[in-house]
């Protein structure tokens, strides 16, 4: 079997994964949340504010922070929707089943054994870690 044909049947068992509907159902349930749309969208116009402010030939110090405070109040707003809480508790879980599935490949592009290769072993140097279990 080709190396790309080993790819695609790897991507049909992330995508049959818990890691991946649970992710894939937090998306949906964001997409239908529209509270968190509206929050989304009034983030989104105040960072434009915000940029269009600090590219003002005379900045208005105060203006810009108090369009920081607003705009960090939305964030907070938008960080404890609890689809958005759901959707990182899930995004976390995704990156970190697919850190692990990067970690153990890099392993065998290294020439580790692929049928004992461990991600979650420390070598000590941070420069090859694929991050802490």
């Amino acid at each position: 079997m080709a190396l790309t044909d080993l790819a695609r049947q790897m991507g049909k068992e992330i995508q049959a994964s818990e890691e991946y509907k649970n992710l894939n159902a937090a998306k949906e349930a964001n997409d239908n949340d529209a509270e968190l749309q509206d929050l989304i969208g009034k983030f989104n116009l105040k960072r434009i504010e915000i940029n269009t402010a600090m590219s003002a030939e005379k900045k208005d110090e105060e203006k810009l922070a108090a369009l920081d405070a607003e705009l960090k109040k939305i964030y907070g707003e938008v960080m404890s929707n609890e689809h958005m809480a759901a959707f990182n508790v899930a995004k976390q879980a995704m990156d970190a089943m697919m850190n692990e599935v990067t970690t153990i490949l890099m392993m065998c592009v290294n020439g580790e054994d692929p049928d004992t290769c461990n991600p979650h072993s420390c070598g000590g140097s941070c420069a090859t870690c694929g991050g802490c279990h």
